[in-house]
Order: structure tokens, then sequence, then C-alpha cells
């Protein structure tokens, strides 16, 4: 398949907005599926994993591949839920175009902010499908008007619609000015196509004004035409909408209702004329590692280039293994052939490459620049390595996770279980970024960490029923963050005689706050000339894992700056452990001296309610501590912008739901960490 043949989609969208209806719909009228799934009987293509049929919701981005009129159209369903907001990240990452999928009667919901602002971040081109556009409620034109309002982008309408809510009746192609109505007998595989109506023909010029206008505003030898009164070919039209698009100079719409099978053929019609293909997006930037410096470089999609691909997920499964899912940036990979892991430095080979229809799969001899595939027997890949050969030896911008906010202490029922929990653990932590797990050196119990209550319940969940380890789960935990509120100097000297040896050290170190949000930071400002690199290198790691493990109760630092201003180093007596030994002394010394502080995470909450349950709502949030920043107002809900303490979060979910009789709704994601105001207060 030529590469200006092939799209790499997303589809990503606020929870229940219907972005794996959506995809049902795709696969289905694409001759993959010859039955469409539906989501709400848990029979969702997408949603193979058995808690995703049984939640109703997706939580891993599952990648199938379908055809259409020629073209290749690889698909990631990527979750809603913001708990799983890495796995939408690492999708994101490697998709060349989105299709941005709006509920027609709530608008753009919070969620859909978020993933938009992903996308934003990595500059993907995207169109919209607004869906549901038969519910009681459907309004295309203000819901268009609020992701302009939101985003300030402009919204490029390909379609208006006949009749809302419950009169939709079907859409007019304002291209081919033609009315489309979908057959709900043969479940909206036929549809019919007529001349618009003479009573809606006076809006439909319209609109198509408002169209032909803002494409020619985004085309130079467009607008010379239009302005000159010329006719605009629709083939004209069409490239020029590509090219807008690409280059995000608006979004293009279309819409429909994808649980009834209306507006779908026209949607995957604007993916293969509108989305990029990967070699219409800008070449991949990569970082050249050289044995004495790094450069960065761009990769040129092209197969005649050397191989080099990302690995942008990992999913286990139990008779092949890790599945890694690669997308390749340039070159060809053929199976049986080994790779080299740049970032890990190490040779692997590739058994099998397959191609993946949700959780099937076919197998494929080679994969190529451009395309996504699944390699099976790379045991050392992690999400985010990329895969090369040591003649290019290039690091794609790994993908960024963030930090864990929430940990529950897990326990095996008997010592026999422990070697299979830690085996799963491994595979769970390797297949996601954001849980993570370690041993609490005080209390000798394995802690886990993750996103949100909902993120941890599914992964222990999976742990018990998918692998069948039988443990016990506590009590959630906040993972709180220590840091100081000034800054400390001190000289630090160690001195020991060991084996009969003398190992001494001497060091000046000082410890600073950074500003909220700045991360850890280590220096060296020292003279290190005549300071062997074994010394340096060992105070670096030293005072790293003294970040990691804190200052007095144990959780990780952040916003620390740690700089060691001098080295006192004796050719005769002086050993790296009693650097390494020193640093540590130094360290907690500097920072009891600067002020120690405990920091809690403060999660930003979004509630979606009716406009009579808001003042229940607001209160349920200010009884916990929570802060009121702010209230948007909508046809049917109100939003109620929040900020809240992690820890007075837990249960929240239930007593919201019985302040506002089930009807109001909330997404919770991590903002910052700040001060705890009242010391470590009940976490101790």
């Amino acid at each position: 398949m030529s590469l200006d043949k092939m799209r790499n989609i997303g589809i990503m969208a606020h929870i229940d907005a219907g972005k794996t209806t959506t995809t049902e719909r795709i696969l289905y009228y694409t001759g993959k599926i010859h039955k469409i799934g539906e989501i709400d009987d848990g029979q969702a293509t997408m949603d193979w994993m058995a808690q995703e049929q049984e939640r109703g919701i997706t939580i891993c981005s599952a990648a199938t591949t379908t055809y259409w009129k020629d073209h290749q159209i690889n698909i990631i369903d990527t979750p809603g839920h913001v708990d799983f907001t890495a796995e939408v990240e690492r999708s994101l990452r490697v998709l060349d175009g989105a299709v941005a999928v709006i509920c027609a009667v709530d608008g753009v919901q919070p969620q859909t902010e978020t993933v938009w602002r992903q996308a934003d971040n990595f500059n993907v081109p995207r169109i919209g499908f607004m869906n549901k556009m038969d519910r009681i409620g459907a309004d295309f034109y203000g819901s268009i008007d609020d992701v302009h309002q939101k985003f300030d982008v402009d919204c490029l309408a390909l379609q208006i619609p006949i009749g809302q809510g419950p009169d939709f009746e079907g859409v007019i192609d304002l291209l081919e000015m033609k009315e489309i109505r979908w057959d709900e007998s043969t479940e909206g595989e036929k549809f019919t196509v007529t001349d618009v109506d003479a009573s809606r023909l006076e809006e439909a010029k319209t609109w198509r004004e408002k169209l032909v206008d803002m494409v020619a505003s985004s085309d130079d030898a467009l607008a010379e035409k239009y302005l000159e009164g010329e006719e605009i070919s629709i083939a004209e039209l069409k490239a020029a909408i590509r090219a807008g698009t690409i280059n995000r100079a608006f979004v293009p719409f279309v819409m429909g209702s994808a649980r009834h099978n209306q507006g779908v053929q026209p949607l995957i019609d604007a993916v293969v004329d509108y989305l990029p293909c990967p070699t219409d997006v800008p070449a991949c930037k990569g970082v050249h590692v050289k044995k004495d410096k790094e450069e960065e470089v761009e990769v040129p999609c092209k197969e005649s280039g050397a191989p080099v691909g990302l690995v942008f997920k990992i999913q286990y499964d139990r008779e092949m293994g890790s599945l890694c899912y690669v997308r390749m940036y340039s070159g060809k990979i053929t199976a049986g052939t080994q790779v080299f892991n740049v970032g890990k430095k190490k040779r692997e080979r590739v058994n099998r490459i397959l191609r993946m229809h949700s959780n099937k799969s076919e197998p494929m001899d080679s994969v190529s620049a451009g395309d996504i595939a699944v390699f099976i027997g790379l045991k050392l890949a992690q999400t985010g390595d990329t895969l090369g050969s040591e003649g290019l030896p290039v690091i794609l911008e790994s993908v960024k996770f963030p930090e864990p906010v929430i940990s529950v202490a897990i326990e095996p029922e008997s010592l026999s279980e422990r070697d299979k929990m830690n085996e799963t653990l491994e595979i769970l932590s390797k297949e996601d970024p954001t849980f993570t797990h370690h041993e609490d050196e005080e209390t000798g119990q394995l802690i886990i960490s993750g996103m949100g209550e909902l993120h941890l319940d599914v992964l222990v969940t999976r742990m018990k029923d998918d692998f069948g380890v039988k443990a016990r789960v506590g009590a959630p935990q906040v993972t709180y963050r220590e840091s100081v509120n000034g800054s400390g100097s001190v000289h630090e000297e160690f001195s020991k005689v060991l084996a009969g040896k003398e190992n001494t050290a001497a060091l000046d170190l000082t410890v600073t706050q950074l500003e909220q949000g700045a991360g850890n930071q280590y220096v060296c400002s020292a003279s290190t000339r005549d300071i062997p690199e074994e010394i340096t290198l060992k105070i670096e790691e030293s005072l790293k894992s003294c970040l990691s493990s804190g200052i007095n109760f144990g959780y990780p630092c952040t916003d620390l700056k740690v700089d060691v201003t001098k080295i006192d180093y004796n050719e005769l007596t002086s050993t790296p452990f009693a650097f390494a030994s020193c640093a540590a002394s130094a360290f907690d010394k500097a920072c009891n001296q600067a002020g120690p502080v405990i920091l809690e995470p403060v999660m930003k909450v979004e509630i979606s309610c009716p406009k009579e349950f808001v003042g229940e709502a607001m209160s349920q949030m200010t009884q916990r501590g929570g802060m009121v920043l702010g209230q948007d107002s909508k046809n049917s809900v109100d939003i109620v912008h929040c900020q809240a303490p992690m820890a007075k979060m837990f249960g929240f979910s239930t007593n919201l739901r019985s302040a506002t009789q089930g009807r109001a709704a909330f997404t919770m994601e991590f903002s910052h960490f700040q001060l705890k105001p009242e010391g470590l207060g009940q976490a101790w």
C-alpha cells in the first residue's frame, strides 16, 4: 500500500460520547466485522477485555486496520475516562490525524477539553463527528459554536442537519448540495441521495456560502477565484479543505448518529479525503546518539531509509507474551530479523509481526514506514522505546507520563502466590507506565500506585481475574510528596575505617526550593577537574536516590534543587562509597535545615449536573475542602469547575449521586501538588 493511501487515525472524545460505537460502525461498513456489536450489550469488538465489556468503557486503546476505497486506515480507539489519560497520550503521539467525536446534546464536555489539548500538544490535525443527532436536545449549531468558543478554532460545517433530535432525518451535503438519508432496514448500509428540498434550499445555500468563504480564506488561489466571482469546482474545494485541515486552519465537521447507523459513511469518506497520510505531516524529530554528543535530527518517512520505529503500547497476551505495538517512522523491519533497542543499547529478535484487528490478528512478512503493527518476541522493550539499527541510533522523543497520585497496599494470600504476584506486577507496569509498584522499606508492604480509584480498581481486578493472583488489597492511600520551603547549606565530612583502610570524603551541599511543578534539579557547580568521574557519578547517584526516597517520611521529593558546591577529594583515602554516604548525610541535614514540608496532590474536578442541583453539588465539594473556581452553563446542564485535595475525594461519587438523585457526574484529574495544611494529620 503506497503511503498516500494510508491513514493512521485515532478516535478521541469524552467518556460516553460514542467513540467505540462510532468505531464499531466504521468497521462494519468497511467490511471488517459482519455484525454490529453494541457496547450496551457488552458485545463491542474493540472492547474485548472482559472488564471493558462489564463496565461498558474502553480501557486499552485497541488498534485495528481496515480498508475503504483503496485506502488503508489504521484506527486506534482510545479511552475517554480521565484515569486512562496515558493511553490517550501515547496513542496521539503516533497518530497522523484524529476524529473528535462530540455529543450533539452536551457539546464540549470536560474530558473532550483534555484530549483536545493533548492533540494540540502533538499538533494532530482533526475532523469532527457530531454524534447523537437523533437524541432529545441535540443542537448541531449550538455544539459547533461551543467548540469554536472553547478551543478558539474555526469549525467548517461540511453538512447541515435535516431536523434535529427525534426529528433528525438525514443531512444536507454542502459540497455536492444533496440530501442524504439512511435506510433503517439495512442497518444504514444503504442510503438515498436526493436533491435539496425547495424548503431547505435557501438555508443550504447560506451555509455553502459560509463553507466556500472559510475555505477560500485559507487558500490564496481560491481566494482570488472567489473574489472574482468564478465558479470553484468540488475537486478544488476538497483539495483546499484537505490542506486547511492538515495545516489546522479549521476543523471540518460531519454529523450523524452512530448508534442508529446514520452518517458513518460520509465520516469515513472525510477521513480518507481530509486527514493526512504519513508523508503529509512534518517529519518526526529524534535525537541522534553519537559517542561524544547528541544532536537533533529529522526522520523522513520513507521505506528506503534506515529502520526507526516507536513502541507506543505494550499489551500482555497469555499465549504470545508481550505484544509490542510499533509505529514505523522510517525504513522496514522484517519478521525473524534482529532490531536494536536504541535506549537500552540491546539487540532483540522480532519473531513475528502481526496486523491487528482488535484482539484478532493476521501474520505479516514485514512492516514499513508509516504503518502500525505488532511485534512478538521483544522481551526488553517498554512503552516509549525506539527500535532501529546501530547504523542510525536515533531516539525518538519518549512519551512523558503524569505522576501517580493514589496508592494501595497489596499482599499475596499465601507465600506461594508472591512470585506470581510480582511477575504480574512487572507485566502490568510494563503495559501501563502510570502504574508503579514498590516495597515500603519501613513496613515491608508492597505498594501499588496509579492515576485514580477506577484505574487501580481495574488493575487489581485484572490481576485477580486475568492472571489468577490471589491477593488482599488495602484501602486507597494518597501519594504525598516531600519538599522544603526555604534553602539550606551544609559542609559534611565522612571518615570510617573499613577492613583496615581509611575511607574519607567531604563536600559542601546546598538545597533550595524551586517553583511549584518544576520537578527536581541536580547541579554540580563544584570544580571537578582533578576528581575521578566515578566519584562525581557516585555523588549524583546517591543524591538522586535520596530525592526518590524522601526527607523524613519516605515520600518522593519534588521541586527541589540540589547543588554540590565543593568536593574535597584525597586521592589516598577518598572512595566512591565514602562520597555516597557523605552526600546522603549532607542531603538529610541540608533539607532539615531548609524547612521540610509535606505536599499533597490537588485534583482538578469538573462536575456536570442539571441546573437545579448545582447548589447541592457545590456544597458537596466545599464540605470536602474543595474550592469552586467557576461555572459554565449549557442547554441542559451546568459544569462546575473545582479543585480539591485528593485525600478528601474518596467516596465522592457516592455522595454526589445521592445528593443529586443520581443525575450528576464528575471527572477528576491531577492538577498540582500543594502544601498540606495540617502536616501529616490522618495519614499517620
